[in-house]
């Protein structure tokens, strides 16, 4: 079986194209069975290298983006890069003859949904978040089937083609040790441990929120903070003059610029709760893990896909949304209090977050792959 992926190349396309790979080349080794896979889409040499490791051929095309916004970059990506973009995935297309091609969604993925579609090559398109991505909106009519990664809600997926199998995780997070946590991380193990993470990225009001809460949040938890790569030296200057200050409170903080998956598996296993933003990647991570949340959408998320995410996720009684305004130094510590002095609710949390994840979506997702390709 040939199989091309395409996404927009950040960390919410990249890992669940990783699970599902993982996944189909379990299922093809234990059949015996034949399995090539290819990435094409936006990328640099960080994707190449990340793909590379999974036996993922990448091919590097350009790709536009459909700016909320006037822009003149958009007169410019419709006019070049987007067929640009068609063009290339086009002649790679011809070139490796897949049997299908996955969409994990984002601008990145529609040159190479168009092209499929003028190759006559099937696709399948996810769509991870409980709001329609304006992408995969235009990528629906190529779609042969709708992969969604929560319960049928929005009214812009065609019911007809949807299919509920969850968000795929990687399986491997799910394989983490207190012991090593424990060593990896410096742990004290005298308080309850907060994760916060903001994303492949960071998040910067999330980082400055911490910041001007942090003598307070490290009377009641130690923190493991990933800020963002870009973040780290900035948020290590100001943690520096706060812990010049109060020297005692410096143990109970351990920072990083980003967290790999063998530090995040086990930053899953030891920590008692989690601070995030609602991108659908994480969240099915974390419900998958048990662990309670609280939930920081990001304002700015097209078509308020975190927001609807974040609510989900509340409403099932398994996390708490904070909204961007509301995250106020005083505020957030009294919700992490609220936590702190409620350890039912901890229990109440966690269980709620087992019920809702879907720790097998990988698996499901690649199962449904092989099987199309087999009766196509």
């Amino acid at each position: 079986m040939k199989i091309v992926f395409t996404g927009g190349g950040t960390g919410g396309h990249i890992f669940p194209i990783i699970a599902i790979a993982r996944e189909l080349k379990t299922i093809c080794f234990n059949k015996k069975e034949r399995l090539e896979m290819f990435f094409v889409g936006p990328g640099d040499n960080n994707l190449i290298k990340t793909f590379s490791k999974e036996n993922i051929f990448v091919k590097i095309i350009p790709a536009g983006k459909l700016r909320r916004y006037f822009s003149l970059e958009n007169i410019s990506d419709i006019l070049f890069k987007i067929p640009a973009g068609i063009f290339k995935a086009t002649m790679f297309l011809i070139k490796a003859r897949p049997d299908i091609v996955f969409s994990k969604g984002g601008f990145g993925s529609l040159p190479v949904v168009y092209a499929a579609k003028i190759l006559s090559i099937p696709v399948i398109v996810h769509e991870s978040d409980a709001a329609v991505g304006l992408a995969n909106r235009k990528a629906f009519k190529s779609a042969k089937i709708i992969i969604t990664g929560f319960p049928l809600s929005d009214n812009l997926i065609p019911k007809e083609k949807a299919i509920f199998l969850g968000n795929p995780l990687r399986k491997e997070l799910l394989n983490g040790s207190k012991e090593e946590g424990i060593k990896i991380f410096n742990i004290t193990q005298e308080k309850p441990i907060l994760l916060i993470f903001g994303g492949s990225q960071g998040a910067v009001r999330i980082n400055n929120a911490v910041l001007e809460a942090l003598n307070k949040i490290l009377d009641l938890f130690e923190i493991i903070h990933q800020c963002g790569e870009t973040n780290y030296q900035e948020m290590k200057n100001q943690t520096n003059i706060i812990f010049q200050q109060n020297p005692e409170k410096e143990k109970y903080y351990h920072l990083y610029g980003f967290l790999n998956e063998e530090q995040m598996k086990h930053a899953f296993k030891i920590s008692n709760l989690i601070i995030t933003r609602a991108g659908a990647g994480i969240i099915f991570e974390v419900l998958a893990c048990g662990i309670p949340s609280i939930l920081i959408p990001l304002k700015e998320s097209a078509q308020d896909h975190q927001q609807k995410n974040a609510y989900f996720v509340q409403e099932r009684g398994a996390g708490i949304v904070i909204e961007e305004q509301n995250l106020m130094p005083n505020y957030l510590i009294e919700r992490l209090k609220g936590f702190f002095s409620s350890p039912d609710l901890s229990k109440q949390m966690s269980k709620k977050a087992l019920e809702i994840s879907m720790p097998n979506s990988a698996y499901r997702i690649a199962d449904l792959i092989i099987d199309f390709v087999k009766k196509n």
